[in-house]
C-alpha cells in the first residue's frame, strides 16, 4: 500500500481501484472464463492478436484480461472495449488471489511473457486450473536472479501446465530452473503476428503527410524513451538538425505518461520549438512533436522515416523493435536489448537495424540514412521481410492452448 501511495504521487491513477488489487472484483456474468494476464502496455499489445483468436475459437468463453498498471488498463479498454471483462490483477498474496479466483472461477490462466507469481500459480494448481505462459521469455540476467530463489522457483515452474517460449534459449533457461521438459514448447515471438489493419494504415498515411508538410520534412521517431535517454536523443537531434538541409521533425514519445511534462521541459531547455500531440498543435514551425497521448504509437511508426526504439540506451532491455520492422522502417536502438534478444539478432544480421551506443553514433546513423534514400529503403525492406518471415508463432501457441482448454 505504501508503494501504491508513492507511485500515486507521480501518477494519480495509481490511487484508484485499490479493491481490485486485493481480489475484490466484479464476477463475470458467465461460467466459462479464460483469465489472461498482461502486466502493462507492451504485453497488452502483444496479446491483441491472441485475444482475437481466443474469442474466435472459444465463442462460449468470456475473457477476463488483467494488468498491473494504469497505462496497461487504459490500453486494454481502448483495444477491447466491452468485449472482455477487465480488472487489475490481485497481488500475489494467498487471500487476494483466493478472493479473485473465488469470484472469477477461470477455466485457465494464460500469462503473457514473464509475469510468474508463486502464490497465483500455486492457487491455480490446487484448483486444477491450467496455467500457460504465453510468448515466454527469460533473459540470462533474469535467470540468474531466479537462481537465487531456486527453492521457490522450482516448485512454481513444476506447477505450470505449459510454457510456450519465444526461443530455444529462453526455453532451456526455464528447464534449468525446474520446468519439466515435457511442459515446454517453442513458438517464436507472437509480436511478429501483429495486424496492421486498414484503419491504422490510413491514420499513419495521414499523419505522415501532415508532419512532412509541403517541404517534405524528414521524420525521426524516438519511441518509448526512458529517463536518461531523452537527453541523449536531444543531443543527437541537435546534430541531425545542423547537418540536414531540410529541417527534420523529431517525434518524441516517452514510455511513461508521468514523464510527459518533464520531457517537454527538457525540450524547451534545449532551445527547441515544441508542439504537443495532446493539444493538437501544428508541427510546421516545431522542431519536436511530443507524443503525449496513448494508443497512437503503432500509427506513428508507420508515419516516420526512421525509428529509434528506447529502453535500449539505458539498461531496461529495450522495447518492441518488431513494430517498426513490420512497417518497413529502418530501426535504430541502443545496446541494451535483452528483452528482444532473438528479434534484435535477426534484424541486425539481416541489415535492418543499427545499434548506437552514444548520442554521437545515433546522430551519425540517422544523418547517414536521411542522406541516403537507397540505404534507407534497403534497410526498411529487409526489416519488413524479416517481420513477415517470422510470423506463425500465434498458431503454434494456440495449438498448446487448445490442448488444455478442450
Amino acid at each position: 500500500m505504501l508503494r501504491l501511495l508513492y507511485r500515486a504521487l507521480k501518477a494519480p491513477a495509481y490511487a484508484r481501484r485499490w479493491a481490485e488489487r486485493w481480489g475484490f472484483v466484479t464476477a463475470p456474468m458467465v461460467n466459462n472464463i479464460i483469465w489472461l494476464h498482461a502486466v502493462s502496455v507492451g504485453e497488452t499489445l502483444a496479446a491483441t492478436p491472441l485475444v482475437k483468436e481466443l474469442q474466435q475459437r472459444f465463442p462460449n468463453h468470456r475473457l477476463m484480461v488483467t494488468c498491473m498498471t494504469p497505462t496497461g488498463s487504459e490500453r486494454i479498454k481502448a483495444a477491447f472495449g466491452d468485449t472482455v471483462d477487465h480488472s487489475y490483477a490481485p497481488y500475489d498474496m494467498p487471500d487476494a488471489v483466493g478472493r479473485f479466483l473465488g469470484r472469477v472461477t477461470p477455466s485457465a490462466l494464460i500469462i503473457m511473457e514473464t509475469e510468474l507469481w508463486p502464490n497465483t500459480i500455486a492457487a491455480c494448481s490446487r484448483r486444477s486450473i491450467p496455467v500457460i505462459l504465453a510468448n515466454g521469455r527469460l533473459s540470462e540476467k533474469s535467470a540468474r536472479a531466479y537462481c537465487k530463489i531456486g527453492s521457490l522457483v522450482g516448485p512454481m515452474l513444476r506447477s505450470m501446465s505449459a510454457v510456450v517460449a519465444q526461443h530455444r534459449d529462453d526455453g532451456n533457461r526455464f528447464v534449468e530452473l525446474g520446468l519439466p521438459a515435457e511442459a515446454l514448447s517453442i513458438s517464436g515471438n507472437i509480436k511478429f503476428d501483429l495486424d496492421l489493419d486498414a484503419a491504422v494504415q490510413g491514420k499513419a498515411q495521414l499523419l505522415g503527410a501532415e508532419w512532412r508538410g509541403d517541404k517534405q520534412r524528414p521524420i525521426l521517431l524516438a519511441a518509448s524513451t526512458h529517463q536518461g535517454e531523452d537527453e541523449l536523443i536531444l543531443q543527437a537531434f541537435a546534430q541531425i538538425k545542423g547537418a540536414l538541409t531540410k529541417a527534420p521533425l523529431l517525434v518524441l514519445v516517452p514510455r511513461h505518461p508521468e514523464r510527459f511534462n518533464s520531457v517537454a521541459q527538457l525540450c524547451h531547455d534545449g532551445g527547441f520549438a515544441l508542439a504537443r500531440r495532446s493539444a493538437e498543435e501544428a508541427t510546421a514551425q516545431a522542431d519536436i512533436l511530443l507524443g503525449d497521448t496513448m494508443g497512437e504509437l503503432m500509427a506513428f511508426f508507420g508515419a516516420c522515416d526512421i525509428a529509434f526504439v528506447g529502453g535500449s540506451l539505458v539498461s531496461s532491455g529495450g522495447h518492441n523493435i518488431i513494430e517498426p520492422a513490420a512497417w518497413g522502417v529502418p530501426v535504430l536502438t541502443g545496446p541494451h536489448l535483452f528483452n528482444f534478444a532473438e528479434a534484435s539478432r535477426l534484424l541486425i544480421e539481416g541489415g535492418a537495424m543499427s545499434v548506437c551506443g552514444s548520442a554521437e553514433r545515433l546522430a551519425e546513423q540517422a544523418i547517414g540514412l536521411f542522406e541516403n534514400q537507397q540505404r534507407r529503403t534497403e534497410m526498411g525492406d529487409a526489416a519488413r521481410l524479416i517481420a513477415d518471415a517470422n510470423r506463425g508463432a500465434l498458431e503454434r501457441l494456440m495449438a498448446v492452448i487448445d490442448r488444455h482448454l478442450s
